[in-house]
């Protein structure tokens, strides 16, 4: 899975315009949010979707590897364990976000020892 940061300067009509893209090239949105007026969206081809907002003329997206684990929802303290494996591995997280199973999406630095430090 890959996670796709856009740029949305114009906030909901920009959010509207993603959808409407990446809908027509039946890109299905497995995830995601925005916030700081960035759109991250979990989807299975990043590269495909990075290639329809571009031609569209989305500027400044980008696509990479997400991280994609389990998250034990009604145990208190569940997100704070996870984190502090990636801290103690020194992965750098720069996005977190639910998918629509209930799962962390973690886009990090290092894929892979993200991996290695959560199994």
């Amino acid at each position: 899975m890959n996670d796709i940061a856009v740029p949305v300067p114009d906030g909901a009509s920009s959010l509207a315009r993603i959808g409407e893209i990446l809908g027509e090239a039946k890109i299905s949105l497995e995830g995601g949010g925005m916030w700081g007026g960035v759109a991250h969206y979990l989807v299975a081809d990043g590269r495909a979707a990075m290639r329809a907002l571009v031609a569209a003329g989305f500027h400044g997206v980008e696509a990479r590897e997400a991280v994609v684990v389990p998250l034990d929802a009604d145990v208190p303290g569940a997100l704070g364990r996870i984190m502090a494996r990636l801290a103690d591995a020194g992965i750098g997280l720069l996005a977190q976000y639910s998918d629509h199973d209930n799962r962390k999406v973690l886009v990090v630095d290092r894929p892979a020892a993200a991996r290695e430090a959560l199994a």
